[in-house]
């Protein structure tokens, strides 16, 4: 299996050879970056390009790992035993089966995403170390053991939001998508709206790289920040002419797809209001 890219996805040299780097070697292949720098979507082109199913597995602050082998409705169990259900003599009625149970006994091989981890409590991934290296776990409530007959491919996205533990990294092989520059932009920009206008995309990401790089901007505007921009600009049928930066204009036309607070929209107000008393 090799990945070498696809039409709805932009993706560099060094992340190909990541990703066909940790397919070859059978590791997870983790991702990190910025929120919005198209991580998750990685892993559904993955699956496009190779042609394999792909099951999702979305992590928040609650969720446990053992939720991704498996669960036992003991609850359940004790319920329909005093109300005498036959069902209760096998115990697998009560096991609810997770994204690994699923992804290591597919009929085929799949791309497991397990998607932003960061967001689980510290000891997730090591809770899930043994599983991911082995690919198998055993189930104790049957005495069996789930073993994958064809490895999954796994990514796991990360937002960078806490560390991750280094027995953890070692068994992972690691990428960081960098924050696209103007030129890999526009290439992203032209899968998306291939029939924009050169001199509007030109004007619209000059002043979209000016507001991510303002100093003292509590968060940056991201990659899929600027895709809604720019659907915004085109559904108002805008020119480049009327695009242009007006030092003393507060802020960007259509600025709620690109500020997302109300401290950074301030920051640029005091801009402006700096720019006009300096005019």
């Amino acid at each position: 299996m090799h990945f070498s890219g696809t039409d709805d996805y932009v993706a560099t040299d060094d992340l190909k050879v990541a990703v066909n780097a940790a397919i070859t070697l059978e590791r997870p292949l983790l991702v990190k970056g910025e929120p919005g720098t198209g991580k998750t979507e990685l892993a559904r082109q993955i699956a496009g390009a190779l042609g394999v199913p792909m099951l999702e597995w979305n992590i928040k602050s609650t969720t446990k790992a053992q939720q991704g082998l498996y669960e036992y409705d003991a609850v359940s169990r004790l319920r329909d035993s005093q109300l005498g259900d036959p069902k209760v003599n096998d115990v697998k009625n009560y096991i609810k089966q997770g994204k690994l149970w699923q992804a290591f006994t597919a009929d085929e091989r799949v791309v497991l995403l397990i998607d932003e981890i960061d967001k689980a409590d510290i000891e997730f991934p090591n809770d899930l170390l043994q599983e991911l290296d082995k690919m198998e776990f055993h189930v104790y409530e049957t005495g069996e053991t789930v073993k994958a007959e064809k490895r999954p491919i796994v990514i796991i996205t990360s937002n960078n939001e806490k560390e991750l533990p280094d027995a953890f990294l070692r068994r992972c092989f690691f990428h960081y998508i960098r924050f696209p520059d103007a030129q890999t932009m526009a290439r992203i920009v032209d899968v998306h709206f291939p029939n924009i206008k050169r001199d509007l995309l030109q004007e619209a990401l000059t002043q979209f790289y000016k507001v991510r790089e303002t100093p003292g901007l509590k968060k940056k505007p991201s990659t899929s920040e600027v895709l809604d921009w720019l659907k915004l600009l085109l559904a108002e049928d805008l020119e480049a002419e009327a695009l242009r930066a007006d030092p003393t204009a507060a802020l960007p036309k259509m600025h709620g797809a690109l500020l997302k607070n109300e401290q950074d929209v301030h920051l640029f107000e005091r801009l402006a209001f700096a720019a006009r008393r300096k005019a």
